[in-house]
């Protein structure tokens, strides 16, 4: 078992919606504080096969659409769970869009495209939602392998634009034949934060033509919202949008303001203004982040909207679902609201956990690793900042997932940054506080740091920058193909410079970080930045259950084996690896989250097979712990590298380039070969979407009887 993440779907697999019978929703199921008024027979979402049904409806029917699609998501929410804050606050929009606009030939790009679910039930997928059954159909975000309606695969933020850009290029170059009408980018909840949106933004006010820019304020990013540009946003929303300075004109834009953002006639006003626009134009809506959620009962001060379990209708409700709220504008994002973590009591308004909703049978589980590593890292720093003024806590964006939570950040105060979906900056921004003497620790998801690979060469690495990083949701997960983190380990302990940590227990997760954190000139400090891959689910679980490490039960020496001393004095070495079990014939070494099947394939191979392996945990990939290969070429003829990350460009074949350019003619006792072979199992080079991670397991080998049968084979 492996860290899995995502969200939870198990199949990519396309599909249409043609009528009623196929798209009814499982109405008896849902909860009936959220179950459209009408039955089964007049519910409108089952009729959308296409946005040309949404162009058929009645005006008077769009806004009962609305409200069967904002109960249609509460349903799914508390069934499957996802990203249904964003959606939520995105119903109206999204059937205006379709309203106005003609999909596919008027090309929509979502961004961030976790706001697609509403764009997707209106273009022949809305039984995903509906049914239990096929809640599997499709990924939480636009896919052109699911319907041409979809222009990219788009699981990360800030793109929209740029890509806006490029679609409206080639139209605009090859006329009426290209095929292409208005080009819309749809971006917000924060997205715009990305430097690369501002990249987009400039190039649209340069290149002209058609080209509508719809941003979606809804107040909040991941958490709250952070940075300069959000002053003048909020004095646009106060003065109707006729505020300066306004930043969409002063690149040149025009500018439109819609602050009815969840009031679907006034969008289609608003949009039909804008069809067939010769210019480039950006059309500013206000809603509501979870616009619909009864959430009353977890804001302070709100009056309670229920008596008992017993829901009252609310007259202030709007005809769309929308129900008022007291939880917004508040100056600062993370006091506005009572959640704890991002999937904790969503509700409507300035709310972190409306991000990203947990189903309610997830309720009481514990921790996953995420937040229950990080809860750790941030209760050890914590500790430290009286101390320590210059040690500062940088997120960008995604805290609460990664168990950065509110109580620690409002403890932290200005020891924590917040810096928006900014993956680049943040590193860079570290960079800057490490040169002036300041301790940074940057703490996000594996695949969120690719949006970062060349400040990491330049600014933290090429400029010996005492960064740390840690990369949660690193390895093989069941994710979505945007969200794997199978790369990291070749990204980071390839680049020059970096030192990239895998510990296999809390004890030596801890250690790993004050030493990377350590002040400049402490004995034994890092030179430069450290990544330290937090622990996946393998090695949470076996913390709480000592028996998935037969041989050591957790109970790991402090130190190396003398014998495997190579990057250090006696008193710290951090680089060394350590073994844990001396044997004969083979060696197997289990990188971070792949050690647990180190240790139970040396157990299986022992109990079937009456081989004694030698058992490594490494304890960190960026180099080779030369030592311990030399001391292996004695007595062992097979050494086998487990890791679960990419294996092509990743750390085990380190291991099998050392042995064949350090190959050894002479021989050992008896005639020995000196020159061991070496198996690799790692993950294939290939996107996965949503794979079990079981599936996974077996298609790379990674589990005790693959293992045990390849090593066997080799006797």
């Amino acid at each position: 078992m492996r860290n899995a993440s995502g969200n939870g779907f198990d199949s990519s697999d396309s599909f249409a919606v043609s009528g009623a019978a196929e798209g009814t929703a499982r109405l008896h199921d849902i909860p009936p504080s959220i179950t459209p008024s009408h039955g089964d027979d007049s519910h409108l979402l089952s009729r959308i096969a296409s946005p040309a049904d949404v162009k058929a409806l009645a005006p008077n029917e769009l806004a009962e659409l609305c409200r069967e699609i904002r109960a249609t998501l509460l349903a799914y929410g508390h069934r499957h769970g996802g990203h249904i804050g964003s959606n939520l606050g995105m119903v109206e929009a999204t059937v205006a869009l379709h309203r106005v606009f003609d999909s596919p030939r008027d090309r929509i790009v979502f961004d961030v495209s976790h706001q697609s679910y509403v764009h997707k039930m209106l273009t022949g997928r809305a039984g995903a939602y509906m049914d239990p059954n096929r809640f599997g159909e499709v990924t939480g975000f636009t896919n052109p392998d699911e319907s041409e309606h979809d222009q990219f695969v788009l699981g990360h933020t800030g793109t929209s634009i740029s890509l806006a850009c490029g679609l409206a290029k080639t139209r605009d170059m090859e006329g009426p034949g290209s095929g292409i009408g208005n080009v819309v980018a749809v971006i917000g909840d924060g997205s715009l934060s990305s430097g690369v949106a501002f990249e987009g933004l400039n190039n649209a006010a340069e290149q002209g033509g058609n080209l509508i820019i719809v941003f979606n304020d809804n107040e909040m990013s991941i958490a709250g919202d952070f940075g300069g540009m959000y002053g003048p946003l909020a004095r646009l929303r106060a003065s109707g949008g006729t505020a300066q300075p306004n930043l969409f004109n002063a690149f040149g834009l025009d500018y439109r303001y819609a602050e009815a953002g969840n009031d679907v006639s006034a969008l289609v006003a608003a949009f039909e203004e804008v069809r067939n626009i010769d210019h480039p134009v950006v059309v500013h809506i206000h809603t509501l982040k979870g616009a619909g959620y009864d959430g009353a009962d977890h804001v302070a001060g709100a009056p309670s909207a229920s008596v008992g379990n017993v829901h009252e209708p609310d007259p202030a409700v709007s005809d769309t679902g929308v129900r008022p709220t007291s939880n917004v504008l508040h100056s600062e994002p993370w006091h506005s609201d009572h959640c704890n973590l991002s999937d904790h009591e969503p509700h409507e308004g300035q709310c972190e956990a409306s991000h990203w909703q947990n189903p309610d049978s997830a309720i009481g589980k514990a921790d996953n690793p995420r937040k229950h590593y990080g809860k750790m890292a941030m209760a050890a720093l914590e500790s430290r900042f009286a101390d320590e003024p210059g040690l500062v806590v940088i997120s960008p964006a995604t805290p609460g997932s990664n168990g950065i939570t509110h109580e620690f950040r409002e403890r932290a105060g200005s020891h924590y940054v917040d810096t928006g979906i900014t993956e680049s900056h943040a590193v860079a921004y570290a960079a800057g506080i490490a040169r002036a003497g300041g301790t940074p620790v940057v703490a996000t998801t594996a695949s969120f740091f690719q949006r970062a690979y060349d400040q990491f060469f330049q600014e933290m690495s090429l400029n010996r920058s005492r960064v740390t990083v840690l990369d949660f949701l690193g390895g093989v997960s069941a994710s979505d193909n945007t969200h794997s983190g199978a790369y990291d380990v070749a990204m980071f302990a390839n680049i020059p410079g970096v030192t990239m940590l895998a510990p296999t227990s809390a004890d030596e997760y801890l250690a790993d970080l004050a030493w990377a954190t350590a002040p400049s000139g402490a004995t034994h400090a890092p030179d430069g930045p450290v990544v330290i891959r937090v622990p996946g689910e393998p090695l949470l679980s076996a913390e709480r259950d000592p028996g998935l490490l037969p041989l050591t039960g957790g109970r790991f020496a402090a130190h190396p084996r003398p014998a495997a001393r190579s990057h250090g004095d006696d008193g710290y070495r951090m680089l060394d690896w350590r073994v844990n079990q001396a044997g004969s014939a083979v060696a197997l070494i289990g990188l971070g989250n792949a050690y647990p099947l180190a240790e139970q394939t040396a157990a299986a191979l022992c109990a079937d097979h009456g081989i004694t392996a030698t058992v490594i945990d490494p304890r960190q990939c960026s180099s080779l712990d030369c030592a311990t290969l030399e001391s292996l070429r004695d007595g062992h003829t097979l050494v086998v590298t487990l890791e679960d990350g990419q294996r092509e460009g990743g750390w085990g074949e380190k291991v099998t380039a050392y042995y064949a350019n350090h190959h050894v003619s002479e021989c050992g006792a008896a005639g020995h070969d000196r020159n061991p072979r070496v198996l690799n199992f790692g993950a294939n080079k290939e996107f996965t979407d949503r794979v079990p991670l079981d599936v996974l397991d077996e298609r790379y080998g990674l589990t005790v009887h693959q293992v045990v049968e390849s090593v066997t084979r080799c006797f």
